[in-house]
């Protein structure tokens, strides 16, 4: 090895070094730049070929290192729709290629990022700040199971969830040990003996059954319009021997104070409780309230469940003590905002509902340090990096981001090492300089 191999290891030296202060100059720039993952430097030696004991030393050749598969630190944010990955996984986005009017236009080409400051943009669709689309698996807001098998591009705007009609009741409630308005028979207050029995009370009979009745609650139904019914419960003491008791449960199907018109539906169950309280039979946990329709506004059958949660217990009051009553039915909504949680884009909706809309999609690749980078944080596949798998294990947070990955700390003294280093090789070279200089004097 001579002066002049000496020159050109120097000089491929500097360019090593350039090289390794670009990517440090590169990751400072991007330190505070959200979800961007720093990229370190490899250098590899060029050795010529030479005989045993001979000179080997060659030049340097430097290459990129990516750090993708480190986290960087996830960060709580206010922004409802920004979202992080805890753990391995990437974004599924892609970019528009061009629009129709105000509608953008895609390619079909997935790319992949850590960045998750996502907004809904004016056309619906959800895009963080590098311009890149958000890709998911919608789902049915009705039946809450997705839609497709594969991730598409997520567009909400406008969406609008259909009402529900109620198709069940919660139910929770102790009822008196001793009732003030003494023992109620089954059908004893009809006015035509030939439906004494039925279980059913008859408008002209109402005053009676209220005053020998207690309140059981009341609550907001919905039918399959979404048009809101108020279903009324009541509670009648039908028996009491012995310390026990037998309690049956009514529901108002009309507000009739007069006639032969239907006022109050028994619910075809008898409730036995012991002395002790408890409810004895039925042993099922709940029943059909069969065509449930009040006033003419039909429901349906509503399974009203009360299992474990009856009991007859002694009350000051005297009164059906209600603690649960809930239904599951609600009206008509339009869209109010959208947030994420528990790896999903959620909707609340101007009915108080608050929905899941689309799973959002994680992507893992087995070589994902083979990614390609490409502007805005985001990476596309390579065959080095194989191809992406949608069940990857990295969990999604909603109102937090992923900050950069980048250590300022340990960019300062690589710089100061990339530093020193450019500098030895420039003294290398000002040193072989000098020494092609001296034997040119000798020959002159």
């Amino acid at each position: 090895m001579g002066i002049f191999d000496a020159l050109t290891t120097a000089v491929s030296g500097l360019q090593a070094q350039s090289f390794a202060l670009q990517n440090i100059s590169g990751n400072i720039a991007n330190s505070q730049t959200i979800g961007y993952k720093e990229t370190d430097t490899a250098f590899d030696a060029l050795v010529s070929q030479a005989a045993l004991g001979e000179q080997t030393s060659g030049g340097v050749f430097a290459t990129s290192v990516a750090s993708n598969g480190v986290q960087g630190t996830i960060q709580n944010e206010t922004v409802a729709t920004d979202m992080a990955i805890n753990g391995q996984g990437y974004f599924v986005v892609t970019k528009p290629t061009g629009s129709s009017g105000t509608n953008p236009q895609f390619s079909g080409v997935n790319d992949y990022t850590r960045r998750g400051d996502f907004q809904m943009d004016s056309n619906g669709y959800m895009v963080n700040g590098a311009g890149y689309y958000l890709m998911g698996v919608p789902v049915n807001p009705a039946t809450g199971t997705a839609t497709s098998s594969s991730p598409q591009v997520l567009q909400f705007n406008n969406d609008f969830l259909p009402a529900q009609a109620t198709s069940s009741i919660n139910y929770a409630a102790n009822l008196p040990s001793a009732p003030p308005t003494g023992v109620l028979t089954p059908g004893s207050y009809h006015a035509d003996p030939t439906v004494a029995g039925t279980g059913t009370v008859e408008g002209q009979d109402t005053a009676t059954f209220t005053n020998q009745s207690l309140d059981g609650g009341s609550i907001t139904a919905y039918d399959s319009l979404g048009n809101q019914v108020d279903v009324q419960l009541r509670w009648a003491e039908t028996a009491n021997s012995g310390g026990t008791s037998q309690w049956q449960l009514f529901y108002q199907t009309s507000n009739a104070t007069s006639g032969t018109t239907v006022a109050w539906q028994n619910a075809g169950t008898v409730f036995d409780f012991n002395a002790s309280g408890q409810l004895t039979s039925p042993t099922a946990s709940s029943l059909t309230l069969t065509g449930l329709a009040v006033n003419g506004d039909t429901i349906g059958n509503v399974t009203f469940n009360y299992g474990g949660n009856l009991s007859q217990f002694a009350s000051s009051t005297g009164s059906v003590q209600v603690t649960n009553l809930t239904q599951n039915g609600f009206g008509a909504g339009s869209m109010q905002s959208l947030s994420v949680a528990g790896g999903q884009i959620v909707g609340s909706f101007s009915n108080g509902q608050t929905v899941a809309l689309a799973n959002v999609t994680v992507a893992t690749f087995n070589g994902q340090d083979s990614l390609q980078p490409l502007d805005g944080e985001a990476f596309a596949a390579t065959p080095e990096s194989g191809n992406p798998n949608f069940s990857g294990t990295g969990t999604v947070v909603g109102s937090s981001l992923e900050a950069s990955n980048v250590d300022i700390a340990t960019q300062f003294s690589q710089l100061i090492v990339a530093q020193q280093a450019y500098s030895a090789n420039a003294r290398v070279m000002t040193t072989a300089n000098q020494m092609i200089q001296s034997l040119l004097q000798v020959i002159q």
